[in-house]
């Protein structure tokens, strides 16, 4: 194993731990919190929207135009082409995956005999999937160009792994806080909430050991990340936070959010 493999494997198990560390912190909101306020949990939905937003184009889709520019190839083809493939690859799994969103009543996916509270998590664990590839891609680039290109891509992923982080405190919050209103134990709700963010090591770590095979399809993945991150905002972020009256918290999460990713990107890419 080289030593720039060895590099991204340890950054992205840093990078990955931190944003896992705080889904966990966001999930252990239950053991303090006795209510779930249909405003705070919006805001909390309209935060993470805003973050990935955000992340997806300065984090991902500029970075994809100039790698692949850079590899001689043509950039919008490459940040559109990987792009619209994330969304294909979570459109599938939406479509297959058994899951429940937040406030719904219908579980979505094919049918099973899973519990709400499984389909909830199921809901979340989703999502997290694109946000780990995108730090792990991150750190990854930064491993394997050495010199000015491989500080501005550690800054980026840095910088990414931040703003995942501080969106998924809400985000863990978002997990426990229904599971306990649906009638679990607040340990179980816990458990469970932490656990959803578990994979996003997994997928981080995953897209490293891999980056050998697939480093000259770098922009792709970069936009495939994009892509199935924005799916997530469209299809599920932005419609949840703002159902009901006084929608207006969600949009000005999503407006923090977005600004917040922005300057994260800015400083420290």
């Amino acid at each position: 194993m080289d030593s720039s493999l060895l590099q991204g494997l340890l950054w992205t198990a840093l990078g990955c731990g931190f944003t896992w560390l705080m889904t966990t912190a966001g999930a252990a909101v239950v053991f303090f919190v006795r209510g779930d306020k249909p405003s705070t949990h919006r805001i909390f939905l309209g935060f993470a929207a805003g973050v990935m937003i955000a992340a997806s184009v300065w984090s991902l889709l500029n970075p994809a135009i100039e790698q692949a520019e850079e590899l001689g190839q043509v950039g919008w083809v490459s940040a559109a082409g990987g792009f619209l493939l994330g969304v294909a690859f979570l459109l599938a799994l939406d479509t297959l995956l058994p899951h429940l969103h937040s406030g719904g009543d219908e579980p979505e996916g094919i049918k099973t005999d899973w519990k709400r509270t499984t389909l909830l998590v199921s809901a979340v664990t989703l999502h997290n999937i694109p946000e780990g590839m995108s730090v792990g891609l991150l750190f990854a680039m930064a491993a394997q160009n050495p010199g000015p290109s491989g500080e501005a891509f550690l800054g980026m992923a840095m910088a990414l792994a931040v703003g995942m982080g501080l969106q998924n405190f809400p985000e863990g919050a978002a997990v426990s806080l229904p599971l306990a209103r649906e009638g679990m134990g607040r340990a179980k709700a816990f458990l469970l909430g932490s656990l959803s963010g578990i994979v996003e090591p997994i997928f981080g770590i995953g897209v490293v050991l891999a980056s050998g095979w697939i480093e000259p399809f770098m922009p792709w993945m970069l936009a495939f990340a994009a892509g199935a991150m924005i799916y997530v905002v469209v299809e599920e972020l932005i419609p949840e936070a703002h159902l009901g009256e006084h929608s207006n918290v969600g949009t000005l999460g999503v407006i923090a959010g977005f600004v917040l990713m922005m300057v994260l990107d800015v400083a420290l890419g």
